[in-house]
């Protein structure tokens, strides 16, 4: 009897010891964050890090809580590789049980990732990986992004040179992000014609042959001529193209999106150089950029970066979302709930659109001054481009 009432005790025991993680997960919102914290993206990953570690602190009001829930967040590093993301991923739904997940950085370890969401059936918010086919072709109902797609970029650039007298050679990465951000490009043209599209590994660091081919080009065009730039990571072309005087030798023009300030450095070259820029810590007045702004110069000593105002946003989503659901993580619910849910962000208000759970949001029209107090081109604004002035195209045949 004594034995018998000892195992009875000891198997209490033990259900309580399984209980007590169940019981403590259930207060929890358990988010994967899985970023190239390695690789050739890693100064974007740690700039989304940043900023969704200061958003959620901002929108929760230094509680981190939401709901009555904790917001828990778990660091996975991708390495810039879509099959270690893809096994990440899987491995946070399933091993982890994260209640939704957050990322990547680069676009094709996005595409990698987007079916795993799919048969988990768990949120993936995307932020800040670009390629239109992660909320086009290759979407599903999971899929939500923060960040800008390349149709968005695209149709805020094509704002900037559409114009019948122009000639454009693009340049840019032979992978998802150059290929869906020149084909976005192309597509918002209605004007100004493409001459030469020029894609080139993501890792090049000698870009003569490749400017020399657009060069070839664009050099007899009557008109205005640009060489457009989508180019990201480590090593961007824009120094080997200022070192053959374009404009003084061809009357070629240098045009591109705006990018991380330590690339923008390069810009200062390029004075009167216009564009259009996912955000600069300057161009934005809203309540959440100061608070961002101020605060990350407190912490850091310098400007929040392109990344971190989009680590920033998907806090914004994330409490918003968990608001309207009081801290439910069910992913009908959350879709049902984030389906044309707004939020405040750095850039001002941004909108999930229903069809595709693609963000709407602003861009920023931008002409490069070089200003001796900035080490980088500083990107002055010319005109804020409000979401319903981009006829964003929808892609995901839903």
């Amino acid at each position: 009897m004594k034995r018998n009432q000892f195992l009875l005790t000891a198997l209490a025991a033990a259900v309580t010891l399984i209980a007590a993680p169940a019981q403590a997960q259930n207060k929890q919102i358990r988010v994967a964050h899985i970023y190239s914290k390695t690789g050739p993206l890693e100064a974007y990953a740690k700039q989304t890090q940043t900023g969704l570690m200061m958003g959620l602190d901002y929108y929760t009001n230094g509680t981190m809580t939401v709901g009555g829930k904790k917001i828990v967040i778990l660091e996975k590093d991708d390495q810039g590789k879509p099959d270690v993301g893809k096994s990440l991923l899987a491995a946070a739904y399933g091993d982890d049980k994260v209640d939704f997940a957050l990322g990547p950085t680069s676009s094709a370890v996005a595409l990698a990732m987007l079916p795993v969401a799919e048969e988990y059936k768990k949120i993936l918010i995307v932020e800040p990986a670009v390629a239109d086919a992660i909320t086009g072709e290759k979407w599903n109902k999971y899929i939500f992004r923060t960040g800008r797609n390349s149709s968005q970029d695209a149709l805020a650039n094509a704002a900037v040179a559409d114009f019948a007298d122009v000639s454009i050679g693009t340049l840019a990465q032979d992978y998802a992000f150059g290929r869906d951000g020149i084909k976005a490009f192309k597509d918002s043209l209605k004007k100004a014609k493409i001459v030469h599209e020029e894609y080139l590994p993501p890792n090049t660091s000698d870009f003569t042959a490749g400017i020399q081919r657009l060069v070839d080009q664009l050099k007899d065009k009557p008109g205005r001529k640009y060489i457009s730039v989508v180019w990201a990571g480590a090593t961007p072309p824009f120094n080997a193209l200022a070192a053959q005087n374009l404009k003084q030798r061809y009357g070629i023009d240098v045009a591109s999106g705006g990018n991380i300030l330590p690339a923008m450095v390069a810009y200062k070259q390029f004075p009167g150089m216009e564009g259009a820029a996912y955000y600069y810590f300057g161009m934005p007045k809203n309540p959440a950029n100061e608070w961002l702004v101020a605060n990350h110069y407190r912490q850091f000593k310098q400007p929040p970066d392109f990344f971190t105002a989009g680590g920033f946003s998907a806090a914004g989503a994330i409490v918003a979302a968990m608001k309207k659901t009081n801290g439910d993580t069910n992913a009908e619910k959350m879709i049902a709930a984030m389906e044309g849910m707004s939020f405040e962000t750095p850039k001002g208000k941004m909108t999930f659109r229903k069809e595709d759970h693609q963000a709407m949001q602003s861009m920023y029209h931008f002409r490069i001054k070089n200003d001796p107090a900035f080490a980088w081109g500083v990107p002055e604004l010319v005109r804020e481009i409000k979401p319903e002035e981009m006829n964003v195209p929808i892609r995901n045949k839903r």
